[in-house]
Formats: structure tokens, sequence, C-alpha cells
């Protein structure tokens, strides 16, 4: 089965939808399949993105893409060390 990608905006706003139908007193499995996620998706987003305005959540992801971007970054810069050690020590 093909897995779709949703934006933080549409998390955010399936997220308002499920609320608003369990305040209007629906069960959760008639709710998750008015926003088409499963309830082990509805959970993940609700946790991650709980509380967030659309503003946050769109600052969270464009994070998290930086701070993967780093790490790789730092990754590199590591190795790149790394081999400068040991070709200083005549270990090659």
């Amino acid at each position: 089965m093909a897995r779709k990608r949703f934006t933080a905006e549409q998390i955010v706003s399936k997220l308002r939808e499920a609320e608003v139908l369990l305040a209007q007193g629906e069960k959760m499995g008639v709710v998750c399949k008015r926003i088409a996620v499963t309830e082990q998706t509805y959970d993940r987003w609700r946790k991650e993105y709980g509380g967030l305005r659309l503003d946050q959540a769109k600052r969270l992801k464009s994070l998290e893409k930086e701070n993967v971007r780093l790490k790789k970054l730092v990754a590199d810069l590591s190795l790149d060390k790394q081999i400068l050690e040991e070709a200083a020590s005549g270990n090659f």
C-alpha cells in the first residue's frame, strides 16, 4: 500500500477536524475514517503536533529538516578529522 505524506499544515487541520468530531460525540474509529488515517497515525500525530498552531508546525518541520542537515555535516567533519589524525600519526 502506498504511503501518503501529509504536510504539517494538513496534519494540524486534520487534528482540528478530529477534535471537533470527537467533541460532537463521534467514536474514534469513525473519526479516523473521516480524516482518512489509522488510529495509530492519529495518536502519533496528536503526540507530535497536539497543541501546535499552524505556524508552529511549519517551524517544527523546518527545524527538524535543518537538524538532519547539521547532523550529516557533523558526521562528515568528524570523519575528515579522523582521517587527518590517522594521516598525521603516520599509520597509513
